[in-house]
């Protein structure tokens, strides 16, 4: 598993959640635009585009039950 920085392990374990930008930005009290950011990063660093292949990640990683 690649090494992802502590804000961006937990924008994908979130969005393997569901969780929207918004809502992330909410619990995360981080701006929209960082968490943006963090999900762009997130997502170049696992060469993953699809949210759904976020998801499928996240779950054969163990970072969300399935």
């Amino acid at each position: 598993m690649l090494r992802q920085p502590p804000g961006g392990r937990l924008v994908v374990q979130l969005i393997a959640q569901g969780h929207t930008n918004k809502e992330m930005s909410s619990l995360l009290k981080l701006s929209i635009k960082t968490i943006e950011s963090l999900r762009a990063s997130a997502m170049r660093k696992l060469n993953l585009m699809p949210t759904a292949a976020i998801v499928r990640y996240a779950i054969r990683n163990k970072l969300v039950e399935d």
